[in-house]
């Protein structure tokens, strides 16, 4: 879910990429998507790709402008950028707010999220467990209701909690730590996990707001930690 910018490095060290089943894509800023540029080279170009991998495409559920908006991003100049065409690696799939798709025996949904472009909150089902994954988001109900009962709410939670109304960030773009741990109590989720948060901020404000607003458990990620749904 989502592969933005160094993701596919960090991929590499627990998974080969020829494994992925599929990509879904929350929304297509950079940050969430700037790395299927690499991975597209790495799918076209890859010396010794497995057998079978030479003759399919990796499957991306992803907002419906994706097939052009990776195409222009990989795109080896502003001239070419109208022909480029990723489609012999990749097969597009959009998503829309009630998306329900089969990966490799897990099912994946999706719900329509408040950021300024096409986005969508994801829910993952396997073996009667389930994970969330907020992407990026102001506060919305289609969050509520996607993650509504779900084991795990990995949840963004991009800066604190203001109420000053001259100090306020803009409406519509993010969550504060403790809208985040409104989202999961509203949800009745099990467990709630922060990420998203810039170098910036200080995760432990984040993560504290977070527990004012939600009694279960939380946890800051961090990068190659592993987490049980």
């Amino acid at each position: 879910m989502d592969l933005g910018n160094g993701t596919l490095g960090a991929l590499q060290r627990h998974l080969d990429p020829w494994k992925l089943d599929a990509v879904a894509l929350s929304h297509l800023h950079p940050d969430h998507c700037s790395d299927m540029a690499s991975l597209a080279v790495h799918r076209r170009y890859h010396p010794r790709p497995p057998f079978d991998a030479t003759r399919r495409r990796l499957v991306v559920h992803a907002p419906a402008e994706a097939s052009d908006r990776l195409a222009a991003a990989y795109a080896p100049s502003a001239a070419e950028r109208a022909v480029t065409d990723l489609t012999d690696i990749l097969e597009f799939h959009p998503l829309g707010g009630d998306t329900v798709a089969d990966v490799a025996g897990a099912v994946l949904r999706s719900a329509a999220v408040d950021h300024p472009c096409e986005a969508y909150a994801l829910r993952v089902e396997h073996g009667g467990r389930s994970l969330v994954y907020s992407g990026d988001t102001g506060p919305c109900d289609g969050l509520v209701e996607l993650a509504r009962g779900a084991d795990v709410l990995l949840c963004e939670a991009t800066w604190p909690h203001v109420t000053d109304e001259w100090d306020a960030p803009p409406p519509g773009v993010h969550l504060s730590g403790r809208q985040a741990g409104e989202h999961a109590t509203a949800a009745g989720v099990g467990r709630l996990l922060l990420t998203h948060v810039p170098a910036w901020y200080d995760g432990a404000v984040l993560l504290a707001e977070a527990k004012e607003a939600f009694d279960g458990p939380v946890e800051l990620v961090s990068p190659d930690a592993a987490y049980e749904i």
